[in-house]
C-alpha cells in the first residue's frame, strides 16, 4: 500500500507563554510571501503577535523554505514534519503551535483556500507524549527559528527525540542572538548527528547574519 502524504507544520513547538519573551507589539496586518518568486501563487499569512511570538514570521523560517524548495522538491512519498513558516504545501500538512494560536492557524488556512490539505493542531514541547492526531516520527522534520529561550532548549530536544525516528532527517534552522544560542547546538551534538548545510546558495548570504542551518539524525 503506498504511504499516505502527510506533513506537520509550525513557526514553533509550544512551550508555555510564560517561558518566552513576547515580541514588541505591532499591527496585523496581511503579508503575502513568493520567497523570491518560488511559490507559485504566493502564500498568504495574517500575522498577529497579540497571542506571542508565533504569530508572526520568523527570518530562518523562510530561509529554510528556500531551502528545501530549490534541493527537495522531489519529496513525493515521504512523511514530513514541518516546524516552519513558508513551506510549500504539496501533501497533507500538519501545523502546529500554542493553543492560544489555533484560531490565527485556522484562519490562515482559510486565507490560503487550504483546508483539504492543512490541520491546525497543538504540540506541546518537553514530553514524549505527543497528540494522536500527529504523525509520532517522520522522514523529514523542518524546524526553524526555535532557539530563542535558554530554559526551553532540554524541552525542545526531548520533544526533537521523541520525533526522530531512525530514519528521519531534521533540517534546524536558526538565527544566533546571543551568546547562549550555542548552547543548544552543543546541546543537540549529544543527542544527535549534527552537520552544517553546505549545499544552500544562499549560505554565505544568511551567514553573515548569523542563521545557520544543521541536519540532525538519530545516532
Amino acid at each position: 500500500m503506498e504511504m499516505e502524504n502527510r506533513s506537520i507544520a509550525s513557526s514553533e513547538l509550544m512551550i508555555d507563554e510564560d517561558l518566552i519573551q513576547t515580541p514588541a507589539q505591532k499591527s496585523a496586518t496581511i503579508t503575502t510571501i513568493d520567497l523570491g518568486g518560488l511559490l507559485h501563487p504566493p502564500l498568504k499569512l495574517h500575522e498577529d503577535v497579540k497571542e506571542g511570538c508565533g504569530g508572526q514570521v520568523w527570518p530562518a523560517g523562510t530561509i529554510l523554505a528556500r531551502y528545501m524548495i530549490r534541493k527537495h522538491s522531489d519529496l513525493e512519498g515521504k512523511e514530513i514534519l514541518a516546524v516552519a513558516r513558508g513551506c510549500r504545501i504539496t501533501t497533507k500538512l500538519y501545523i502546529t503551535d500554542q493553543e492560544t494560536m489555533l484560531p490565527l492557524m485556522r484562519q490562515n488556512i482559510q486565507l490560503n483556500h487550504l483546508e483539504d490539505k492543512v490541520v491546525a493542531g497543538v504540540l506541546n514541547w518537553g514530553g514524549t507524549s505527543l497528540p494522536t492526531n500527529l504523525p509520532h516520527t517522520s522522514d523529514i522534520i523542518l524546524a526553524a527559528d526555535c532557539v530563542y529561550f535558554e530554559p526551553s532548549f532540554p524541552l525542545l530536544l526531548e520533544t526533537l527525540s521523541a520525533l526522530v525516528g531512525k530514519d528521519s532527517i531534521v533540517y534546524f534552522c536558526f538565527k544566533k542572538r546571543r551568546r547562549a544560542d550555542m548552547q543548544f547546538m552543543r546541546m543537540a551534538r549529544k543527542k544527535f548527528l549534527v552537520e552544517e548545510v553546505q549545499d544552500d546558495p544562499d549560505r554565505d548570504t544568511y551567514t553573515r547574519d548569523s542563521i545557520f542551518l544543521y541536519t540532525f539524525r538519530k545516532k
